[in-house]
């Protein structure tokens, strides 16, 4: 009975250890990569390209109507 609880302070020890140093690893790891390079076109440009065209056609359709 006295090897089990010794196995089982044991396992507990490991686990702890192992508890503390794999996150600081994995933490490490994560902040040697370079942050991901920001979007070229985030949409509002997009956007507002779609909107100087209908723009322009309204124009153009208001100048051939009258």
């Amino acid at each position: 009975m006295e090897m089990i609880a010794r196995a089982l302070v044991a396992i507990v020890v490991m686990a702890l250890a192992a508890a503390t140093v794999f996150p600081s690893v994995s933490a490490a790891s994560a902040d040697s990569f370079a942050p991901a390079p920001s979007p070229s076109s985030d949409g509002t440009s997009i956007d507002q390209g779609i909107a100087y065209v209908l723009m322009f056609l309204a124009l153009a359709l208001t100048y051939i109507i009258h």
